[in-house]
Parts: C-alpha cells; structure tokens; sequence
C-alpha cells in the first residue's frame, strides 16, 4: 500500500501513467469505434432496425427491444434507454404543437371544445409515432458509443 501512495505522488512520467491505479490501464476503446458511425446507427435506430446490420427489427414489440437482433445475431440487451425516449418525445411534440395551438387559436379561434380534441389526438398520435423512434435512436448511440456493455459485444 505504501508504494501505492508513493507512485500516487510522484512526478515521474513513466510512473504517473500508473498512478491510483494497481492494474493496467484499460484498453483504449477509441479506435474501434471507427466501425460504429454515429450517423448509421441514429438513422437504423431511427428506422427501428439493429444497429449493427440495420436489416434485423429491433423491437419484438412496440417498445421492447429484442434481446438478440434475429438477423446477425448481435446482444441487444445491454441498453439503457430507461425515461430518456420518453423525455425527448415530449419535449419535441411540446415544442411542435404548443406554437401551432397558439397559431391556430389565435388565427380562427376555435370551440375550445374542438380545439382541445384535435390537438389532444395530434399530441397522442404524435408522441406514439416519435417514442419507438427516439427509443431505437437512444439504443443506436449507445450501441455505437459501446457505452452499456455493447463494448464487450
């Protein structure tokens, strides 16, 4: 423990690559990820396909995703999409149909009754078209980013 502390406190280059730590340093993961692009994985995620061959379906059901892309047999189980989908899906359509009520109202100033029913179904059918998407969107950069545990797969 005593050479710990020491090596922890030194100035020399070639031991503070160890300091604070009693192993090797992790492998660097950076390089690798050139087989992930951001891009590719957003947009198959966005079509709600794997991330890795964009062929197989991510979901078995409106929002759960497969354990194991059905097509090239890649781990799908490591995410962590948690409330992440759901916070971005209402922060879109808020921003969307929030100035389009306030357009609309101020413009033709409609029953309240109406307007409260036709943006009532556009934010429902608004939110259940955009929260698979952004889910299998969450999904994809995670899957790229290797962050999860999709670093081992």
């Amino acid at each position: 423990m005593h050479q710990v502390a020491d090596i922890k406190n030194t100035r020399d280059p070639e031991l503070m690559q160890f300091a604070g730590t009693e192993e090797q340093p992790p492998e660097d993961l950076s390089l690798p990820e050139d087989n992930r692009p951001l891009k590719r994985s957003v947009w198959r995620g966005w079509r709600r396909r794997c991330p890795n061959c964009g062929s197989g379906p991510m979901f078995k059901s409106y929002l759960k995703v497969r354990d194991i892309c059905p097509v090239c047999h890649e781990d799908l189980y490591h995410h962590r999409a948690d409330d992440g989908p759901a916070y971005l899906t209402i922060l879109i359509v808020g921003h969307l149909m929030a100035p389009l009520l306030h357009t609309v109202f101020v413009t033709w100033r409609p029953e309240p009754m109406t307007l409260f029913t036709i943006f009532a179904v556009g934010c429902v059918g608004l939110s259940l078209y955009l929260l698979p998407r952004l889910k299998g969107v969450v999904v994809g950069i995670q899957w790229s980013r290797r962050m999860h545990g999709f670093a081992q797969a």
